[in-house]
């Protein structure tokens, strides 16, 4: 039985989370291996609808355990409140396990995200201020917060005043904001200490033995590959890798181990934040693909900039993650359409570039080299087989096919769990 990696192939918000979902049903186990709650999936069953921002879609799928792997960082308040609006709804979630690993996001963390950002001015990065920048700094100083630590207080108590007794300094003296203090951090901490204990497990064994066990294990990527902190659009990136190879570091499961790697990618293409974005459309056309895909942040409701399919980063996404199969999404958006254009190259200074630019400054003033294929104006929602497609969707299909480099193997027509087209079995 495989190990499967799910991974966003341009800036995020691409429908992982429905790619996940479907899958469930068939997997035994779904990790999140990276990011926070900076990030939300949104998944539709039947009427119901469900906005997921630092939980596994898998827990959603009944039978199906739900993991957060120690690559993640845990805002535990928001944690309880997903799962308590879980748990209203009637979803059982007594299944989810929690790295003891995982690095806590403490409430300074939230003020520093928040006040940096705002210091940066036109250099903001585009946060959405929730601390999991300042929680992955803090880990990689060696200055952070695990999980196992809210289990003994004294522990607890020396590494906040190791934290504060230098972001103290930088609030007050640069910030101009008021220091935090050590008592009202740990009681802070402590009050989920209790609830989140039967939680917590030896993630990286439990899914060894899954695996060894034979059982289907689903890896689920936080945010994408444009935003990877070595891979993507850099500094305009998030603070974790979010690429495939993110999966093996954030659960402690080997590369040789992995079976397949799905890319998740829209039929067009949408950032949120700041940074580059070569395809980007700042006219009518943008706003219509803004409103008709409903693009705007799960998390955060900002619009999403909007833009044409971008094949330069379908293909880059392919190499850096390995893909073995796309999955794409909101095609149905494009319904209407007289002409599709496609970004299949870019221009920088008149020069052509058929892949990603070497520095960040080109990729900055790269313009698209823009190919127009036919539209359709049938409805494509109730496509269930590829031949359903009207014939001008089936070529932009397979011509999005053939620019990216990676089989397209599913298709999404509508936003329900079941408007899907399977070309290919993703398990398979």
């Amino acid at each position: 039985m495989p190990a499967v990696v799910v991974v966003g192939a341009q800036w995020g918000d691409e429908g992982k989370g429905k790619a996940t979902d479907q899958l469930g049903a068939r997997v035994d186990y779904v990790v999140k291996f990276n990011g926070g709650n900076n990030a939300g999936h949104t998944v539709v069953i039947g009427d119901e609808k469900y906005a997921l921002h630092l939980l596994p879609s898998g827990i959603l799928s009944p039978g199906v355990v739900p993991v957060i792997g120690n690559g993640v960082v845990i805002d535990i308040e928001v944690l309880f409140q997903e799962l308590d609006a879980l748990v209203a709804r009637g979803v059982d979630v007594s299944r989810l396990q929690v790295s003891s690993a995982a690095h806590v996001i403490a409430p300074y963390n939230r003020t520093l995200d928040k006040v940096t950002e705002r210091f940066l001015g036109k250099r903001r990065i585009g946060t959405t201020g929730r601390g999991i920048g300042p929680t992955y700094a803090d880990k990689i100083s060696r200055v952070g917060i695990r999980v196992q630590d809210l289990f003994d207080e004294k522990i607890l108590r020396q590494k906040v005043e190791g934290a504060l007794d230098q972001k103290n300094h930088l609030l007050v003296k640069v910030y101009n904001r008021r220091a935090i203090t050590v008592d009202e951090t740990v009681d802070d901490l402590l009050t989920y200490a209790e609830r989140v204990r039967p939680m917590v497990a030896d993630t990286t064994l439990v899914l060894n033995k899954a695996l060894d066990a034979g059982k289907t294990v689903l890896f689920e990527g936080g945010q994408a590959t444009m935003l990877d902190v070595d891979h993507g659009t850099y500094p305009f990136v998030t603070s974790s890798n979010a690429t495939a190879g993110g999966a093996c570091t954030g659960s402690g499961v080997g590369p040789t181990r992995i079976d397949r790697v799905i890319g998740v990618i829209k039929a067009y293409t949408t950032r949120v934040g700041e940074g580059p974005f070569p395809s980007e459309l700042l006219d009518d056309m943008g706003e219509f693909l803004r409103q008709t895909g409903g693009e705007f942040g799960v998390t955060t409701g900002r619009p999403r900039r909007c833009g044409w399919y971008d094949a330069v980063i379908a293909r880059y996404s392919g190499r850096v993650n390995g893909l073995t199969d796309l999955v794409l999404t909101k095609l149905d958006v494009l319904t209407g359409l007289e002409k599709v254009p496609v970004c299949v190259a870019y221009d920088v200074d008149g020069v052509r570039h058929d892949e990603m630019p070497l520095d960040q400054s080109d990729f900055h003033h790269a313009r698209p080299v823009l190919e127009e294929l036919p539209g359709w104006s049938e409805d494509i929602t109730g496509a269930r087989t590829f031949e359903d497609l009207p014939t001008n969707a089936q070529r932009y299909v397979l011509a999005l096919e053939e620019m990216s480099g990676t089989r397209i193997s599913a298709i999404g027509v509508g936003p329900d769990r079941e408007a899907t087209i399977v070309r290919h079995d993703l398990l398979g």
